[in-house]
């Protein structure tokens, strides 16, 4: 749907939904009651709501990330999803250019670089990398760090990518093995990306000696909005956020950010976008607001439909990476608008407990 805000839509109307008949239908299996308890030690997953650094003041250093980091790291995920496109699906969405080539563009890492360097493309480069970790040495050489960085660039994986890079040494983060000079560069700029990834994610997985992270976002409902309908789905959509729960939520994220620099500003910030009360402020100012508004084509309902959906093959990507990592803790981090839809339908998975953030950033 929306690839850049106010601008794609999703073009099928939603679906007529229940008759009035069927209104009183309470079904009776509750996948959420069912958990089991497993055999063996249950799935973990917190759910980091973030504000996406990148759209932080400029003077904000990431610095003051440290006692986010520091409590992340003690609760001692294995696993670290972010919101980042696969190269799988990268590489999917490049052969449907019609549908995605405007998404492609906004949201998937060029590998060309780093196929001209290593020979491999985005399938061949993730079978090489399954390959290689499932051999994987406790204390691999330097070498072989290099080597599985070019490849993950390869791959479409920057985030993991990055990881290698942040666990070599510094005199060892150099070309050689795969790496070519422009590779370098990428690794290099990505030690001062102002991006969740970057500055939390990674940093937390090379603390914890993981390999890799789990790109779990997902843009394949995204469709160009018809040319008829930009200005109007973008009065609609815009006329709906404006509403005074975006005007609270607004304010109050201004003071969170006017107060980062301050001690505590940081986990300040992050224990409020964790509240329970978050969620609900996010619904009743985006989609709930949009889910009601009365355009005849119905674009805010074409855009929770967007959403819903979104949301869905995200958290199926989690729990498709848990599915092969029984028994582990997942640390996701995203956006802090999906939290709320992130742990409603996580919360259906019979194989999966959610944990609180309040714990965590005590």
């Amino acid at each position: 749907m929306f690839v850049r805000l106010g601008s794609l839509i999703l073009l099928g109307l939603c679906s007529t939904g229940a008759s009035a008949g069927e209104a009183g239908y309470q079904r009776a299996f509750h996948p959420d009651q069912l958990k089991g308890p497993p055999a063996g030690r249950p799935n973990e997953v917190l759910v980091l709501g973030t504000p996406h650094l990148s759209g932080l003041p400029k003077t904000f250093q990431p610095a003051l990330l440290e006692p986010l980091l520091q409590r992340l790291v003690a609760w001692k995920p294995g696993l670290i999803a972010t919101e980042d496109l696969s190269g799988l699906q990268c590489d999917f969405m490049r052969r449907n250019p019609a549908r995605y080539s405007e998404s492609v563009a906004t949201y998937c890492f060029d590998t060309a670089p780093a196929q001209a360097a290593t020979g491999l493309d985005v399938p061949s480069a993730n079978a090489e990398i399954e390959r290689l970790l499932a051999a994987w040495p406790q204390q691999p050489s330097p070498s072989q760090r290099r080597h599985l960085a070019a490849l993950f660039l390869a791959a479409g994986e920057r985030g993991s990518a990055h990881v290698q890079w942040l666990r070599l040494p510094a005199a060892e983060r150099r070309g050689g093995d795969s790496l070519s000079p422009a590779l370098v560069e990428i690794l290099d700029k990505g030690m001062t990306r102002r991006n969740e990834t970057h500055l939390i994610a990674a940093e937390v997985a090379a603390r914890l000696g993981h390999e890799r992270l789990w790109a779990v976002d997902d843009h394949t409902a995204d469709s160009p909005t018809p040319a008829e309908d930009e200005e109007a789905t973008r009065v609609a959509i815009t006329a709906a956020w404006n509403n005074p729960h975006s005007q609270a939520r607004k304010a109050a994220d201004q003071r969170l950010v006017a107060d980062l620099d301050k001690p505590g500003g940081v986990l300040a910030l992050y224990r409020a976008y964790n509240s329970p009360a978050a969620a609900m402020a996010a619904y009743q100012s985006d989609f709930g607001a949009t889910l009601v508004e009365p355009s005849p084509k119905a674009f805010g309902r074409q855009y929770v439909g967007y959403w819903e959906t979104r949301n869905l093959r995200m958290v199926a990507n989690m729990r498709d990476v848990l599915g092969q990592h029984p028994g582990s803790r997942m640390l996701t981090i995203v956006g802090a608008s999906h939290k709320g839809y992130y742990e409603a339908y996580l919360n259906q998975m019979h194989d999966v407990q959610l944990v609180s953030a309040d714990a965590v950033l005590r």
